[in-house]
């Protein structure tokens, strides 16, 4: 059983910002007087031993080279589980009990389950974790406990992207032997940095002094936002007081920090199946009824529908597919559709007009429609006094060339369900991003990250988390 720390408001919990920015302002002054043995406190807290730099990049190659879609991250879970007891935490939540299963959105078939299952199963001895992770329930969470305290939370997450990964010499992967083992599968977004990045701040965390309880958020299923949701139904948000997620890159240089990216567009993916019946497309198509017909229609006016006059909103179709004949009418055609907007709010207004431009395309050719909902975040932001505290560590740090307070994701990202979770228990949190320079961008078969990112992203993210838990 977790012990739960009481609720005080966000300024009693994250203290003083002016003596935050004070003491890591003062930060290398007291770094020079402690190497000449003045032993302040606070000193002994912040610079706390941290992971070897050598070690922080043969984790993330390691990572690198055995990416996992999600809910099939096996194998990536029991590595995790691994370096967790190699470190020492005091507790280890896996598989159910570090998710809400019934709560999981985007999880795919049996079949393809068993497929990662049985290739995980032939790269980890661990059995005992796997046995946990049956059925695709991935993802872990660390507890460290320190008695009486706040409870501060990190959220990494750890899937990769059906991507074949560049064979081409000029790709570092590829040329220094890292590249991808799995045929069609890439961390094209960074995750294995953010694990890195976890389990360095957990190891520096841990080495150092203080009171309370730090826990990581090892979140499965973020390309399909299909692990947000279950990960903060499950039994580890509700008591934590303040909560950090981090993202690398978003095109931001090396040595840059942005302190609060904020504005993610609030996103739900629905999975389409229209229904017909079959029919002889010369001799008696009017015998049919075109499932094709219905999401050709469908598809037009789902392009068509109105934006929204008072902020962003986006719509998009992929992976359309009917399996007919050009000589049968279809009885089957599906598709995969996503709506964004600037709000949840205007979200759900793309996703009912969405629905209804589905059913009415079905009317209108005799059809039927199944709509499932495979994705969701919500649009939540980070909190200023949790912004500034970041930004005023980022300023206080040498590996840190630039910070920039706020920032725009634009995109969409499913740590805003542990966030909501976590300001609707009265806490707070911030959204961190560690530049990093990559010779393309997200989601490209060359994605790569500049390495010396992992160790900015560990300094200011553990220098972070002890502010928080001070």
């Amino acid at each position: 059983m977790l012990s739960h720390s009481s609720r005080n408001p966000p300024s009693e919990r994250l203290g003083s910002l002016d003596r935050a920015r004070q003491r890591v302002g003062s930060l290398q002054y007291l770094i020079v007087v402690f190497k000449y043995g003045s032993r302040q406190p606070w000193v002994m807290v912040s610079d706390s031993s941290a992971p070897d730099e050598r070690h922080l990049i043969e984790l993330r190659r390691e990572f690198h080279r055995y990416p996992e879609p999600a809910w099939r991250e096996f194998r990536t879970t029991a590595r995790i589980v691994e370096e967790l007891e190699r470190i020492g935490v005091d507790e280890i939540h896996v598989g159910p009990d570090a998710i809400e299963p019934t709560a999981r959105l985007g999880v795919p078939d049996e079949d393809e389950r068993s497929q990662w299952f049985d290739r995980a199963q032939s790269r980890t001895d661990r059995s005992d974790v796997l046995e946990a992770l049956e059925g695709g329930n991935t993802g872990a969470v660390a507890v460290v406990n320190r008695g009486e305290g706040p409870t501060v939370g990190l959220r990494v997450d750890i899937d990769a992207l059906p991507i074949e990964e560049s064979t081409d010499g000029s790709h570092p992967p590829a040329r220094e032997g890292f590249r991808s083992e799995i045929d069609g599968t890439m961390h094209a977004c960074g995750h294995d940095a953010h694990i890195t990045f976890g389990l360095g701040t957990l190891e520096t965390v841990l080495e150092s002094d203080f009171s309370g309880t730090f826990k990581v958020f090892f979140q499965p299923a973020e390309e399909v936002l299909g692990g947000g949701k279950p990960m903060a139904a499950g039994p580890h948000v509700e008591d934590v007081d303040a909560l950090l997620g981090v993202h690398i890159g978003l095109g931001h240089p090396t040595g840059e920090v942005v302190a609060g990216v904020d504005e993610a567009l609030a996103f739900s993916k629905l999975h389409v199946e229209f229904e017909g019946e079959s029919a002889h497309a010369g001799l008696a198509p009017n015998q049919g009824r075109n499932a094709v017909q219905a999401l050709v229609a469908a598809a037009g006016n789902m392009y068509a529908i109105p934006r929204h006059g008072e902020g962003n909103t986006r719509v998009n179709l992929g992976n359309l597919r009917s399996d007919n004949a050009s000589n049968v009418v279809a009885d089957r055609a599906s598709a995969d559709a996503e709506v964004r907007g600037e709000t949840t709010a205007q979200m759900e207004y793309m996703r009912e007009s969405a629905v209804r431009v589905l059913n009415s395309a079905a009317e209108m050719h005799d059809c039927t429609v199944e709509t499932s909902l495979v994705g969701q975040a919500p649009r939540e932001d980070g909190d200023e006094d949790v912004v500034d505290l970041v930004a005023a560590i980022a300023d206080g740090s040498e590996a840190v060339s630039s910070t920039v307070r706020r920032g725009s994701l634009g995109a969409s990202e499913d740590f805003t369900h542990l966030l909501q979770a976590v300001k609707a228990g009265g806490g707070t949190g911030a959204f961190v991003g560690i530049g990093t320079d990559h010779p393309t961008g997200h989601h490209t078969s060359t994605f790569d990250v500049d390495e010396e990112s992992l160790s900015i992203g560990v300094d200011v993210l553990s220098r972070a988390v002890l502010e928080l838990l001070e």
